[in-house]
């Protein structure tokens, strides 16, 4: 009957359908509680060490319940006391009788929760990074493998002069290594917010000290090395200031534009049969249409980085509204922002991976298209051939126009193909250089330095990016959806 009831009430997509397992149990309720429970016993540790009366008995107690969280005890506590953490400091004191009046001693409620919420931004960023960096890996890969093969360019969505499959892809990889330092800094930023009170002046501990400042200011170190941090905020309100949210879910956001540019361009040189990202042997793409072959998984991204970059409203406007020391209006939005961002970001991340992985490329339909618009790229190449050859650049230049103008009506107006070059080979007047007209028009002569660009680009940029990661790089993802 449970299992029946968890389908009559709203289940969020991002944990039932998307987000991997990790990722998921960073935001878990079970990850949060054993938290707080161990920021109480860094807390009793510390202030035991600093003089205060807290006995071994007490801690060991504290250390041997830090994980068996009675969670319906502690849902019966909040709603009677509606108080989340006095809920869970009952609950914690029930199993710890012996420690019971030392739990939370001095501390407020943040002490807990910001602390708490501190160590999820940060665990979320190295659950990303990785990914990232495979993200990053699969596409310098592919741009390597591809640095030299010429395909259209594209402004306006319009024919232009040719790039290589591999340059376009480092295109790619610039705005996801901006990305990846965006987030390296905004995780290395992160401080804890430590042990601070109820507005952040640490009254209830220096009282605890009896004014000793030094005894306050280790209390507060020492509390922050144990979680793991190099240094706290030297100022805080009640709470750590919610401009930190910001920095962290912009450089969010920030991925998610990304990702939607790249899986746009995806879409877009599918449609053109050019790229597809991998298709299942037994994948289906239409209902209606079993000829389809849908850019599913490139859509998917596209429309959850969407929602990652509309979730960036929630922490700019929720900072905006932190009066004096604090409100608690931040609350309710923050359970959903921050974690809804780094699930957000971890599912668009591993389906990047999955595209990313499994590209294909069709060489010959993009040597068809290339076809289709060369003849016109390569109009100047042959009018300086003329040049060369004795030719009046005025008189090829007229010669030239007239005949792309007629050539352009047959491809727009007739639907034919491109005939400029069959033109330009029955016209006498470009009998001197007809022999030269295969190499004028060899696509490799319009790509520039394109290969050459890719190949320094990732030499200088992408590899020193990657190189801490290596060893995570050989996870593979199998989407199961």
């Amino acid at each position: 009957m449970e299992a029946a009831d968890e389908f009559m009430k709203y289940r969020s997509p991002l944990v039932s359908r998307y987000a991997s397992k990790e990722m998921a149990f960073n935001f878990s309720d079970r990850k949060k509680f054993t938290t707080w429970r161990k920021l109480w016993i860094y807390l009793a540790k510390a202030e035991k060490a600093l003089g205060l009366p807290i006995t071994d008995a007490q801690i060991l107690e504290m250390e041997s319940h830090a994980d068996d969280i009675d969670f319906a005890m502690a849902a019966e506590e909040e709603r009677k006391l509606r108080h989340d953490v006095m809920a869970h400091v009952h609950t914690f004191a029930h199993c710890c009788p012996t420690a019971a009046p030392i739990i939370h001693l001095g501390a407020t409620s943040c002490y807990v929760g910001d602390n708490t919420d501190l160590i999820m931004l940060r665990d979320g960023f190295d659950i990303l990074l990785p990914k990232l960096a495979r993200v990053i890996d699969r596409l310098a890969n592919f741009a390597e493998k591809y640095a030299d093969l010429p395909t259209l360019g594209f402004t306006h969505y319009q024919p232009a002069q040719l790039t290589t499959v591999g340059k376009r892809a480092c295109l790619w990889l610039q705005d996801l290594a901006m990305d990846m330092r965006n987030l390296q800094r905004a995780r290395d930023d992160l401080r804890f917010r430590g042990v601070k009170g109820t507005t952040g002046t640490q009254a209830s501990f220096l009282q605890l000290f009896q004014g000793d400042h030094d005894k306050v200011e280790e209390l507060d170190r020492m509390v922050t090395e144990m979680a793991g941090f190099k240094k706290a905020y030297l100022v805080t309100g009640q709470t750590y200031s919610r401009k930190v949210d910001v920095d962290c879910l912009s450089s969010l956001a920030s991925l998610g534009s990304t990702v939607h540019k790249i899986c746009t361009d995806i879409r877009l040189l599918a449609n053109l049969k050019e790229i597809e990202e991998p298709f299942e042997k037994e994948q289906i793409g239409s209902s209606a249409m079993p000829y389809k072959r849908n850019p599913m998984r490139a859509e998917r991204c596209c429309s959850l980085a969407r929602h990652l970059v509309a979730l960036m409203a929630d922490p700019l406007q929720t900072a905006a509204v932190q009066w004096l020391e604090r409100t608690l209006d931040d609350s309710a939005n923050r359970r959903i922002s921050l974690p809804e961002s780094f699930l957000t970001a971890d599912i668009i991340l591993s389906t990047l991976q999955n595209i990313t992985e499994g590209l294909v490329v069709y060489p010959k339909v993009i040597e068809r298209h290339i076809r289709h618009e060369l003849p016109f790229m390569a109009t100047e190449n042959i009018i300086m051939a003329m040049v060369k050859a004795g030719g009046n650049r005025q008189d090829c230049h007229e010669k030239i126009r007239v005949l792309s103008q007629e050539a352009a009506a047959v491809v727009k107006q007739e639907g034919g193909d491109n005939d400029l070059l069959a033109r330009v080979q029955k016209d006498p007047y470009f009998a001197p250089i007809l022999g030269q007209l295969d190499a004028l028009l060899d696509p490799k002569t319009f790509i520039g330095r394109a290969p050459q660009q890719v190949a320094r680009f990732l030499s200088e940029e992408i590899h020193p990016l990657l190189e801490p990661f290596k060893a995570k790089m050989d996870v593979k993802i199998e989407l199961e959806l």
